[in-house]
């Protein structure tokens, strides 16, 4: 079961680096007005979402004690950054507001999963 719940850390780690990275390659964009949301960071929240709920399933089936308030936390956080770019995926240029708060979100996401313990 180690085995597998690792594969999914992995895939999870990897979707969270497809949404970072989409996010930090526009920089230059945000600056000048023209960023907008790529098909890896659309790509990257899904693979979070799929991979996050199977590894909270796992380790329940692992009989690992899993802290139910800091998932939903960073589930609802996801779920706001899915929806954000899911929304505005198809939009030329998306508002820095948004674009920036995509960012933010997504970096929040990560300290919560690696300081809240």
């Amino acid at each position: 079961m180690d085995v597998l719940i690792n594969v999914f850390v992995a895939l999870h780690v990897i979707g969270i680096a497809s949404l970072l990275g989409g996010f930090l390659t526009q920089m230059k964009a945000i600056g000048a007005g023209t960023a907008r949301f790529n098909p890896a960071m659309l790509h990257g929240a899904l693979t979070m979402l799929i991979t996050g709920v199977a590894l909270v399933g796992l380790n329940q089936a692992d009989d690992q004690a899993v802290n139910n308030v800091k998932i939903g936390i960073k589930m609802a956080v996801l779920v706001v950054i899915l929806a954000l770019v899911y929304v505005k995926r198809e939009d030329e240029q998306v508002d820095k507001a948004v674009f920036g708060a995509v960012g933010g979100l997504t970096t929040a996401n990560i300290f919560i999963a690696t300081l809240w313990t």
